[in-house]
C-alpha cells in the first residue's frame, strides 16, 4: 500500500502533467490557422503565425524603437540611418521554411519600390552565420540583414508592436513609426497593399507607376506582360 507521501508525489505528478497537457492545447490552438509548431533546433522553437496583417492609422503608430547591430556582411547599422524613408524589417532564419517561401516576394517589391523611398532591412535570429550568408548568396538577396543570433532586435520591440513569428515584418514609415505589421509568411498583394497608402501620405511618388517584375520576367520568357494580383489596399483594419 502506497504510503501518504508517495500518494501526494503522485497527485502532483498527475497535477502537473494535466496543466502541460493544458499549455501544449493552449500554444497549438493560439497557433492561428492552426499552422505546425517548427523547429530549427532545440533552441529555435517558434509559432508561425498565418500571414495576417495590421495598418496602423496615423493617429494611432508608436514609435519603433532604435537599435543597431552588425549586418552579416560585417556593416554596423542602425534604424536611424534609414530616417525619412519606409522601412521594411523583415525577421527571418535561414532554417525557417516560411521564411524561403516569402522570399521571392521580398525581393520583388525591394526591386519594384526602391525608387519610392522605401528601404528594406532584414533581421536574421536564431540561426547560424555561415547557414544565413549561405542562404543571402543562394537567394541572391540584394539588402542587408542584420546578425541577431540571440534576437535582441525583436526584443526592443517589446512594449510597441513586436514581431511574433518567424518570418514577420514591420513597416516603419519616415517618421520612425509602426504604420503596419505581418505575422508569417507576407504575400505580394499584402505587402503593397500595406506600402502604397505610406507611399502617398508621404508624398514619395506614384506607387501605380512603378515597374512590375513579373511584367518584365514576363516579357523576357514569353513576349507577353504579366500582370500579378493585387490585394486591397488596408485602411487601418486587419486583413
Amino acid at each position: 500500500m502506497p504510503s501518504a507521501r508517495t500518494g501526494a508525489r503522485s497527485s502532483r505528478a498527475v497535477t502537473r502533467l494535466a496543466a502541460a497537457a493544458a499549455a501544449a492545447v493552449l500554444a497549438l490552438t493560439g497557433c492561428a490557422g492552426g499552422n505546425e509548431i517548427e523547429t530549427g533546433g532545440e533552441d529555435d522553437r517558434f509559432i508561425s503565425g498565418d500571414g495576417s496583417a495590421t495598418a496602423f492609422p496615423a493617429d494611432e503608430r508608436v514609435d519603433a524603437p532604435d537599435f543597431s547591430g552588425t549586418t552579416l556582411d560585417g556593416d554596423e547599422i542602425e534604424l536611424a540611418d534609414y530616417a525619412g524613408g519606409i522601412v521594411v524589417l523583415n525577421v527571418w532564419a535561414s532554417w525557417c521554411g516560411p521564411c524561403r517561401t516569402e522570399q521571392p516576394v521580398l525581393d520583388e517589391v525591394h526591386a519594384e519600390y526602391t525608387d519610392l523611398g522605401v528601404d528594406f532591412l532584414g533581421v536574421n535570429i536564431k540561426d547560424d552565420d555561415t547557414a544565413a550568408r549561405t542562404y543571402l548568396d543562394t537567394k541572391g538577396v540584394e539588402y542587408p540583414s542584420l546578425y541577431d543570433q540571440p534576437g535582441e532586435v525583436p526584443q526592443a520591440f517589446r512594449g510597441t508592436v513586436p514581431p511574433r513569428a518567424i518570418p514577420s515584418t514591420l513597416v516603419i514609415d519616415p517618421d520612425g513609426r509602426i504604420a503596419a505589421r505581418v505575422i508569417g509568411p507576407t504575400t505580394y498583394g499584402q505587402l503593397t497593399g500595406l506600402l502604397n497608402p505610406i507611399v502617398v501620405e508621404y508624398d514619395l511618388g506614384d506607387p501605380e507607376e512603378r515597374p512590375r517584375v513579373a511584367e518584365q520576367e514576363g516579357s523576357q520568357e514569353s513576349g507577353a506582360p504579366e500582370e500579378p494580383g493585387e490585394g486591397a489596399s488596408p485602411d487601418g483594419d486587419d486583413v
